[in-house]
């Protein structure tokens, strides 16, 4: 961040933001007094502790302690990086990102080159599909029509072995690049050359719709049948979903989320009109994509083939969700006839019939026992005891008591006894789980919260310099504090809260910004400026005090008597 995007930008981000238009966009909130409340999305939670302060721009939960200002929130819920959360709240006001000059680090603009390397691919790739009548031929036998082709940008790589050297690497640091993003090899001479050739090509989108990797598929019976892009410092398989990005430009507040298995699938699926389809990338279902999922959506479905290999998918992506799973949201799953995938089955039956199958759909609870029973002889007391072992497991796991004791029903029925007290474990409240110790309040404490907390009354502090020389704890940032906001009248306090990120001081302002000053309105004035008198006793009894060590130890100086004095009836007259 330092050095890169320039302060003054960050901080007329978030004025220019509503913190509460952002996060209701995704997360509904309702009002509450002065506040908005919703139930936690980073934590699972009956009744809601999470606030919205319109007037701080901050937000916070009592439950898990999740807190922070808009930038803050879109790293935690988008899962983006400091620099993705400012470019998106820069798109959002229509705003370019400038970028300050100088000798740190350039790593933002390098990624930002690799990315535009990255969708120059994509763009040779569809125009060569254009060019191509035996790829373009797959595609229209594949019932994929030239809209949807366009809209998930699918394009041809050539058979040649340097269609992509060609153009976009003509010195050595260019081809470097494109090595180091898996778009071309190098074998043990050093020779280079391209790594997909002669496939039908699928760009990989991450969050916003930036290209970090790509899915091919041979036209004919080569293998692999897909080969996907390596790990680079854009693409991380376990992270990312095929179609994800996709999905939300039809609708940003999904409804549903369904998981199928190849590209092919998502595509397929879209041209019928499912356009909530999303694919792994040549891994299981991890539990970074179900948390993903139920961030965005409250019912993820998994179709997979209803052979072996399907249930066995199923099965990893069960055990990935269980973590995440908390109320509000639904997991369930959908087998389809062996030798068919989404994609044929669509195409066989319509869209209507399939989107029938989706809302017949096993849920958790049935498929989890199901799977569990068919390996066990739970007529015998042996087999039930495996399966009380290996159910509470797993249910363990899961955030939400409803669906906890949901399953601890299911499992009592199973093995003929009550499991439930003695299976269930003994859960941690979110908020002792998260619970922070209050900061002690000392005078220089309070002062720093009623400034953090309301900005506005760094007009009636007083400006005394001097006590820079104090020895107490606080001062400095209690100074620093005035001076920002001297420099910046109108910050608010999550602008305040964002000029001390990644600082030693950071922790202790979110405490005091979070801390109940419990100060009507109308009295805050007062109350700071008695905090603040107080601060300067103590810094005027550490200098009376030093005096009297110096008188006894040597002469004072003139000016020094004179101060000497004045303090003494200072004092005396208090």
């Amino acid at each position: 961040m330092a050095g890169q995007i320039p302060r003054h930008f960050i901080d007329e981000l978030l004025a220019r933001t509503d913190i509460v238009e952002l996060i209701d966009h995704r997360v509904p909130l309702k009002k509450a007094g002065k506040n908005y409340q919703a139930c936690c999305p980073f934590h699972n939670e009956k009744s809601p502790s999470f606030t919205v302060s319109q007037d701080k721009q901050f937000y916070h939960c009592f439950g898990c302690g999740a807190h922070g200002n808009a930038i803050s929130f879109l790293m935690a819920y988008e899962q983006l990086e400091f620099v993705e959360a400012i470019e998106d709240l820069a798109r959002l006001h229509h705003l370019e990102v400038p970028r300050e000059q100088g000798k740190g680090p350039q790593r933002p603009q390098a990624q930002a080159d690799d990315y535009s390397q990255m969708q120059k691919a994509a763009a040779l790739y569809q125009q060569a599909l254009s060019n191509h009548e035996t790829a373009s031929a797959y595609l229209t036998n594949r019932g994929i029509s030239a809209a949807t082709a366009e809209k998930y940008g699918i394009g041809y790589a050539p058979e040649s072995w340097d269609f992509l050297l060609k153009q976009l690497a003509s010195t050595k640091s260019q081809r470097d690049q494109l090595f180091e993003l898996k778009l071309i090899n190098r074998n043990e001479n050093g020779r280079e050359y391209d790594f997909f050739r002669d496939r039908l090509m699928f760009p990989i989108r991450d969050k916003r719709g930036r290209v970090i990797g790509f899915g091919g598929r041979v036209l004919g019976d080569g293998t692999p049948k897909y080969l996907n892009s390596p790990e680079t410092r854009l693409f991380h398989k376990g992270r990312e979903l095929y179609g994800l990005y996709e999905a939300r430009q039809n609708d940003e507040r999904l409804n549903r989320v369904l998981i199928v298995e190849g590209y092919m699938d998502v595509v397929g699926l879209a041209d019928k009109g499912i356009s909530f389809a999303v694919a792994c990338l040549g891994t299981a279902t991890t539990p970074d994509h179900m948390q993903t999922l139920f961030r965005l959506t409250s019912t993820v479905t998994c179709c997979y083939d209803g052979d072996r290999a399907g249930r066995d998918a199923a099965w990893r992506a069960l055990q990935s969700a269980l973590p995440h799973l908390k109320d509000g949201v639904e997991l369930n799953f959908v087998f389809l006839p062996e030798g068919e995938d989404p994609d044929s089955l669509v195409k066989q039956e319509g869209k209507a019939a399939f989107l029938q199958r989706l809302d017949q759909a096993q849920s958790l609870g049935i498929y989890l026992f199901d799977h569990l029973v068919k390996e066990l002889d739970v007529s015998t007391d042996a087999g039930k005891s495996a399966l009380w072992a290996k159910a509470n497991e797993l249910i363990k796991q899961i955030p939400s008591e409803f669906y906890r004791d949901a399953l601890y029903e299911k499992l009592q029925a199973l093995v003929g006894k009550n499991v439930k007290t003695a299976a269930r474990p003994v859960a941690k409240t979110a908020v002792a789980a998260a619970a922070t110790p209050a900061p002690k309040i000392t005078p220089m404490r309070r002062a720093i919260a009623l400034l953090i907390q309301h900005p506005v009354l760094a007009q009636v502090m007083p400006v005394a310099p001097e006590l820079a020389q104090a020895n107490l704890p606080g001062i400095q940032l209690l100074l620093a504090l005035q001076q920002k906001l001297l420099q910046q009248p109108k910050a608010t306090t999550a602008q305040l809260l964002e000029h001390w990120r990644d600082t030693a001081e950071y922790n202790i302002l979110v405490k005091l910004t979070l801390w109940d000053h419990q100060v009507a309105e109308e009295q805050l004035t007062q109350e700071f400026l008695d905090t603040f008198r107080s601060i300067e006793d103590q810094y005027l009894a550490q200098r009376l005090e030093e005096l009297q060590r110096k008188d006894t130890l040597e002469q004072l100086s003139q000016a020094e008597k004179q101060e000497f004095v004045l303090l003494l009836k200072a004092f005396k007259s208090k």
